[in-house]
């Protein structure tokens, strides 16, 4: 059993203390907000991860999970401390390490033996230098300290899963002998561990986020190519996600990426590009790309209603940026959603768990309690996140509540053949009319 302190209830900090809990591990979960603090000690988690609920219970009740907001009892005795807080965009695009500077601060204030400070919050190239040279200046007496990177790899929605059952461990440090004490933390996963130095592995994190991203963003531009000349992107993704050099991972094509990673890593990349006087031109692209992709959902809408949205009821289909998460930020539903009110559509939505969050930031959105009451009256849907209950919906009784049977299918989880027998009009992303092959059938 370790020690360890974890900086940060977030989605990353939150899923990294509860799984190293569950590991066998005596954890504190840190944080200066006394009201996430205070949720936790009441049970309640302060974001919707599932299956997060159950753990930490679960941990508390073994002992093994603490929760506090002072950083010398999380130290107290802690070997090693995960800073986990976050890194949102800056006014340029830049990733913004207000809470990274004030959590390193923290730690040298209230260390008071050897301590292991390990980096999971995505953080520009050259950061944990930075969180070093804060640390030995702040101390006032000399005191060993190593700083590991550690970069995150898990998805909302899924982050307990992904922390159990990494693809890799990335660790990166100037001391050899403080990466291998972390890696000892991962050795149950049984995972490859990737050792290298603190520049490269902060590197991989930007690198790997960015090509997904990329990915995202290229079946998006194909999507509008197939509209255009009648193929069907779906099937193109799966005769392209065949070929092992590719994959079939981020090849759906939709209204964009969104989520608190994506949208700031490669803006953040693109900005430390520039500032070292690079082009990043693929960057650029991928970012303006999927800022496009919301256009999608206007110009259908647009065209599906005569050319006019202004006074038209429009029902929008998931709010949060992707299933099986409440988080909204950068959601392209919400943004979409702006769209229309500005053009004077009458915009309602519905989400199955992220309600409260968009009704304490949009205030000005219409929520209703399930999908058939968004339905009720209006002239279109426009579905935004693939949430599984839409795709078990009693789609008669949901037409029946339509002023006009029109959906605009935003992520592609209904058959337009099917949608088509129902009596919808129905528009999907980048699925133009081609021949029908039935599921599994190849040509030899």
């Amino acid at each position: 059993m370790k020690n360890i302190a974890v900086a940060g209830t977030g989605y990353v900090g939150l899923s990294t203390g509860t799984c190293f809990a569950d590991m066998g591990n005596r954890v504190t979960l840190l944080d200066i907000s006394e009201e996430k603090i205070a949720m936790l000690e009441r049970g309640e988690s302060p974001i919707y991860e599932p299956g997060l609920n159950e753990m930490i219970r679960r941990n508390v009740k073994a002992g093994r999970l603490h929760f506090t907001t002072d950083y010398a009892e999380a130290l107290a005795d802690a070997e090693f401390v995960f800073i986990c807080v976050g890194t949102p965009s800056g006014v340029d695009g830049e990733a913004d390490l207000q809470y990274v500077r004030m959590a390193a601060q923290s730690i040298a204030d209230h260390m008071h033996k050897p301590l292991i400070v390990v980096n999971k919050s995505t953080v520009p190239v050259g950061t944990g230098d930075w969180v070093a040279d804060i640390i030995s200046g702040r101390l006032e007496e000399p005191m060993e300290f190593n700083v590991v990177s550690c970069p995150e790899f898990t998805r909302e929605g899924s982050a307990i899963y992904d922390f159990m059952n990494p693809d890799r461990v990335v660790l990166g440090s100037r001391n050899h002998v403080a990466a291998e004490k972390v890696a000892q933390l991962h050795l149950p996963l049984r995972a490859r561990i990737v050792m290298t130095d603190l520049r490269t592995a902060e590197m991989i994190k930007y690198a790997s986020n960015a090509f997904l991203a990329t990915k995202i963003s290229f079946i998006n531009e194909i999507a509008a190519i197939c509209e255009k000349l009648g193929a069907d992107v779906e099937e193109v993704a799966v005769g392209m996600g065949m070929d092992k050099r590719i994959g079939p991972m981020f090849l759906n094509a939709g209204l964009g990426y969104g989520g608190s990673c994506f949208p700031k890593d490669v803006k953040a990349l693109e900005h430390m590009a520039i500032e070292q006087g690079d082009h990043p031109a693929l960057l650029s692209a991928v970012i303006d790309v999927n800022q496009h992709a919301r256009r999608w959902a206007i110009d259908n809408l647009t065209e599906l209603l005569d050319g006019d949205l202004a006074g038209k009821r429009i029902g929008v289909m998931g709010l949060a940026f992707k299933p099986n998460t409440d988080d909204i930020r950068e959601s392209p539903a919400l943004e979409i959603a702006q769209l229309l009110q500005k053009v004077g559509a009458l915009v309602s939505g519905y989400d199955p768990v992220a309600m409260a969050n968009v009704a304490r930031t949009n205030p000005d959105l219409r929520l209703v309690e399930d999908p058939y009451e968004l339905a009720e009256n209006v002239d279109a849907l426009l579905v935004c996140t693939e949430w599984n209950e839409f795709k078990q919906l009693d789609l008669p009784r949901l037409k029946a509540c339509m002023a006009q049977p029109i959906i605009a299918d935003g992520r592609n989880i209904y058959q337009p053949g099917l949608m088509q027998e129902l009596g919808f009009v129905y528009r999907a992303v980048g699925r133009g009319e081609t021949f029908a092959v039935e599921p599994g059938f190849a040509f030899a």
